[in-house]
């Protein structure tokens, strides 16, 4: 099994990593071992930077007792030199799975194709589904499960790409405000559909988050969008999540935060933010994913 996006998984099988995800959380908290995957090895391949995607897919591996290769673009050829399938077909006679954060969803489409081991999307500019699997580990924690509204406020990106999907297999209830022009992308909305329920879209984020019980957001101008920036910030206006626009919310954001621009520093450093939850809740997640791929 591949793990390009959350729907590569049923609604079942997505209950079982978020419950496997919790017993590890537990486990580790607890000081009990869980060594699950003693004798494995994740191929881990860099396109672009991150923190939390390395730290929470190296460390994981080793609490499961397995083993993380990092390779970044300086390691490895991947389409540059050699075809994506080639470095798909060697890996796999290495490694027992294949994680990939990159920048064209085609590429992990193409790893997943050629490879005879799982490969789990860490990131694409089309989806995040890692991300998602912690928002909704943590959604799950503070509410007892997903009897809440969401609203999402900001661009209609990657991120939330994925949490739309998430959210529609988890029947959470999930609002999306951005400005004209940059909404969830069509073919989205109608596999939510498909999976439960598609989300309201709207360009007023006022009227959204009125009655929500979580705002969530992300950065306007992602990595490899800085062209766009000017242009992002003048559409984006009034879309940043401050204390005008909260009233008693929890807030949500994947982080890196650009603190001043989608998000305010007093917000993101309030009680009402539980933005380290999800931060840790990177490493649990994918732990229970990992354990139950490999």
């Amino acid at each position: 099994m591949n793990f390009l996006d959350i729907d590569d998984l049923t609604k079942a099988e997505l209950d079982a990593v978020l419950e496997r995800a919790s017993d590890l959380k537990a486990r580790r908290a607890e000081g009990k071992d869980h060594l699950l995957l003693e004798g494995k090895s994740l191929a881990m391949i860099f396109e672009k930077p991150s923190t939390r995607t390395r730290v929470s897919f190296e460390t994981g591996m080793t609490q499961l007792g397995g083993h993380a290769l990092f390779l970044g673009p300086d390691d490895i050829h991947l389409g540059h030199g050699e075809p994506v399938k080639d470095t798909a077909r060697a890996l796999s006679r290495y490694v027992d799975g294949i994680m990939a954060r990159v920048f064209d969803h085609a590429d992990v489409e193409e790893l997943a194709e050629y490879a005879t081991v799982p490969v789990v999307n860490g990131l694409t500019d089309d989806a995040h589904p890692c991300q998602t699997l912690a928002d909704l580990l943590t959604i799950r924690e503070r509410f007892g499960g997903f009897d809440c509204a969401v609203t999402w406020v900001g661009d209609g990106n990657n991120v939330c790409q994925s949490f739309i999907l998430g959210a529609a297999m988890t029947n959470l209830d999930v609002t999306v405000a951005t400005p004209a022009g940059y909404e969830p992308d069509d073919d989205i909305l109608d596999r939510a559909a498909a999976l439960g329920e598609a989300p309201e879209v709207t360009n007023d984020p006022a009227a959204a988050v009125d009655g929500a019980d979580v705002v969530y957001t992300d950065v306007w101008v992602s990595m490899g969008q800085e062209a766009e920036r000017h242009q992002k910030l003048s559409a984006f206006d009034g879309f940043q999540v401050n204390q005008d626009l909260l009233s008693d919310q929890l807030v949500m954001h994947c982080l890196p935060a650009h603190r001043g621009e989608e998000i305010t520093d007093d917000v993101l450093e309030s009680d009402q933010a539980i933005v380290w939850d999800q931060a840790e809740n990177r490493l649990h997640a994918q732990k229970g994913l990992l354990a139950e791929l490999l």
